[in-house]
């Protein structure tokens, strides 16, 4: 398959928040790879929208802010209408680099999978201790739920068929939806894949709130315990 044909065929959700200071470069970077670009700024107080627009993305913005989970939603159902067979996922803040972005379309290509998750776990690099342990907890955690691996289940840097978004409805709207899609996708009988990239920490001070999410997430896992089927 011709790689800049296969790229046609994707789009690119960003979701941001108060991320003016990088969010061009994100959009450039994403966009060198002939790749379409919906940012989804979620009711940032500065100029988040503009900066983007001015990158040569389409944005959707909230009224105010609503969550990672949220936007991502909002952006699947924008990339939708646009029409397209994969819907690729990274964040605004320059951790996740688009020089990774062609490991995934290979794999799409390559691979027959539903979901691919970037796996940070194989080059460490400057990722803090605390992370480092708090990441393979989760995804040894989640990967049982999941009853498939996935070696970095907390990495927002993935790519979903599109086709099976249509059939997985999220309830939950920070960042615990990011774990929430994987375990309802691999309920679906959805394959996930991993595809090694860089890790990349900055100086930039984290949007999670220890025990904020921390609550959100034990809420999330309570209520798909509960629902075991869907």
């Amino acid at each position: 398959m011709n790689p800049t044909a296969a790229r046609a065929d994707w789009i690119a959700v960003i979701p941001a928040f108060r991320e003016s200071a990088e969010i061009a470069a994100v959009v450039a970077g994403v966009r060198a790879h002939g790749i379409r670009v919906i940012v989804v700024d979620d009711g940032s107080p500065d100029d988040t929208s503009e900066a983007a627009r001015r990158a040569g993305a389409d944005v959707v913005r909230h009224p105010r802010n609503c969550g990672k989970g949220a936007a991502l939603r909002t952006g699947f159902a924008r990339a939708r209408e646009a029409g397209c067979a994969w819907i690729l996922t990274l964040d605004a803040d320059g951790q996740h680099d688009p020089a990774d972005i062609p490991a995934f379309v290979t794999a799409a290509a390559q691979d027959d999978c539903d979901a691919l998750v970037g796996n940070r776990m194989r080059d460490l690099g400057d990722m803090p201790l605390l992370r480092r342990w708090t990441n393979r907890a989760m995804s040894r955690w989640i990967s049982r739920a999941a009853g498939q691996t996935i070696p970095d289940s907390q990495c927002g840097f993935r790519a979903y068929r599109a086709a099976v978004l249509d059939n997985v409805s999220c309830r939950t709207d920070h960042f615990e939806m990011e774990t929430e899609i994987l375990i309802r996708l691999a309920r679906r009988g959805c394959r996930i894949v991993s595809v090694p990239i860089r890790t990349i920490y900055r100086a930039e001070q984290s949007k999670i709130r220890p025990v904020r999410d921390t609550l959100r997430f034990w809420r999330m896992w309570r209520m798909l315990r509960e629902t075991p089927h869907r």
